[in-house]
């Protein structure tokens, strides 16, 4: 392996892929080498990098509800379907039983 001159997509500068860093990656099991410099993959880290820690997003989007059991207006995170009953928190424990953990997510469908 030799030091490798790379093009940062983000701010167009040169920077060098060492032989240390491509042991790396190697290492690591990465096939294809930064396609960033240290200074812009630092930056993205920073704002987030692209990613969303548990898949939910920092700008998430509240939908105003009128729950289907007890009638009261509420939020949830997410676009009703209209196909399905939408509940207050309250009614939403009540309805699940009122405990979080247990075997799974969908643990009370039948199928």
């Amino acid at each position: 392996m030799a030091d490798q001159t790379l093009t940062c997509q983000d701010c167009g500068a040169s920077f060098i892929f060492s032989t240390s860093e491509q042991q790396f990656f190697a290492d690591k099991g990465y096939t294809s080498p930064p396609s960033r410099c240290l200074d812009c993959r630092r930056a993205r880290r920073e704002r987030g990098g692209g990613q969303q820690s548990g898949g939910r997003t920092a700008d998430r989007v509240m939908t105003d509800i009128t729950c289907s059991s007890c009638g009261k207006p509420a939020q949830v995170p997410f676009v009703p379907r209209g196909d399905r009953p939408v509940y207050c928190a309250e009614c939403h424990a009540q309805q699940s039983g009122g405990s979080r953990g247990g075997s799974g997510r969908f643990s009370n469908r039948r199928y």
